[in-house]
């Protein structure tokens, strides 16, 4: 947070908690006098809003509490018209409400008064929302709602439609992409679609879709699933049944899920085909196309942080240790950054520590080094690998360098010179 104090002698204050419909607003003019009242989400209330301040000859800085992203277009008014905007956080603003009136009951007035005795401490943060990155935003936002729909859709397949219907189906799912499967099980979804037919009638029909190489192993592959079929265990169910006519709904969901997912990765590779920053990601292990558009979309430009340090405090990969007189707490993960540029750094640590020769390997071994079988110390150098990687991440932006592997051997004492932390080969 930025501890930076406005003086109510140089600038009126304002408030604002954000809603759908009417926000409130809390001003704070340079004698000390406050002025509440609304301001509807509509352009005749924003332009006299703006009217408003201006008429006040007064340098106004104004802050809000992020609310979904029902704040993003009066945020996007109010810094076209050139007024100071500062972001308060939710927490923050909880924790201050319920010390300034002992009590967790809250109502926007409170909000406002609470986001106002913020602005005068001075603890706010910098409102961060530039130009050029809403289409990256709108790519990541819609894959990530995609990929949780698709994996909350393949989690009712596995649980609930085959157990029922098909379970012996699910010993021949390997991969939850393997869209020609789905495919199969929606033209036989239960044993009854599959029995209807002799074996070499559904071995043609089935045919083209199994995508498996070589005609021997698919016709062994296809001839094992329809006696799996004729053995299974499932509830004896009519291929026009109801119950049946649900499960291909699903089945068809899920693939088409699949196919829009992959329609997004090919939009976001020709999107960002030109981008030296996601081209410059791409080359640490572990990030792929979609990693590096999270971490644009999540973070923007990375060069906006002073220091890496900064840049790990936003993604939650700094520690923390709660003390208190003569106890001291476990120094931990603060976790209270943005919990996708985290699970984005976590999933690079996964794979990159399973490539072969690279540091962010190196230090996982190390780490491990003392107890390998213990998982906790496991789980704490995945944690230590992914914030290197979120520290190499910012540095190659930083810098405009390309990833180059073990730089320690190649620099003097083996010691990577800062602030530029970056990996080289020699």
């Amino acid at each position: 947070m930025a501890q930076v104090a406005f003086s109510a002698e140089k600038a009126v204050l304002v408030a604002i908690d954000i809603a759908k419909i009417r926000n409130e607003v809390l001003v704070q003019l340079a004698d000390g006098t406050r002025k509440s009242f609304k301001v509807a989400n509509n352009i005749q209330d924003y332009q006299d809003f703006s009217t408003y301040l201006q008429s006040l000859k007064c340098p106004c800085v104004i802050g809000f509490e992020a609310t979904g992203d029902y704040h993003r277009p009066l945020a996007y008014y109010l810094q076209k018209e050139g007024f100071t905007l500062r972001l308060i956080s939710s927490l923050a603003i909880a924790r201050t409400r319920e010390a300034m009136y002992n009590t967790w009951d809250k109502n926007d007035p409170k909000d406002c008064r609470a986001i106002l005795h913020m602005l005068l401490t001075g603890v706010t943060q910098t409102y961060y929302d530039p130009p050029g990155f809403n289409d990256i935003k709108e790519i990541s936002g819609t894959y990530y709602q995609i990929s949780l729909r698709k994996v909350r859709v393949y989690h009712a397949i596995l649980t609930h439609f085959l157990p029922l219907y098909f379970p012996e189906a699910e010993r021949y799912l390997h991969n939850s992409r393997s869209e020609w499967f789905f495919s199969l099980l929606l033209k036989f979804s239960c044993p009854a679609s599959v029995r209807k037919y002799k074996k070499e009638e559904f071995i043609k029909i089935a045919w083209s879709l199994v995508a498996r190489k070589g005609k021997e192993n698919r016709k062994i592959w296809l001839t094992d699933f329809y006696e799996t079929a004729g053995q299974s265990i499932g509830l004896p169910v009519e291929e026009n049944s109801e119950a049946v006519y649900m499960f291909r709904m699903v089945l068809q969901e899920y693939i088409d899920l699949c196919r829009m997912r992959m329609e997004i990765e090919k939009r976001a590779n020709c999107y960002l085909e030109s981008n030296p920053d996601c081209h410059r990601l791409q080359t640490i292990p572990g990030i792929g196309p979609i990693c590096a558009l999270t971490i644009l979309a999540e973070a923007g430009d990375l060069r906006r942080f002073s220091h890496y340090k900064k840049f790990l405090k936003y993604c939650g990969l700094d520690l923390c240790t709660q003390q208190s007189g003569q106890y001291r707490g476990i120094t931990k993960l603060s976790k209270r950054g943005n919990s996708r540029m985290r699970y984005v750094f976590w999933m690079a640590a996964t794979v990159a520590v399973r490539m072969r020769e690279n540091t962010f390997r190196k230090k996982y071994e190390n780490y491990i080094k003392a107890n390998p079988n213990n998982k906790d110390l496991k789980r704490k150098a995945y944690v230590a690998v992914a914030a290197k990687v979120a520290r190499v991440a910012y540095s190659l932006i930083k810098c405009g360098s390309d990833y180059r592997c073990f730089y320690e051997s190649a620099t003097p004492g083996g010691k990577i010179p800062s602030p530029r932390a970056v990996e080289a080969i020699y």
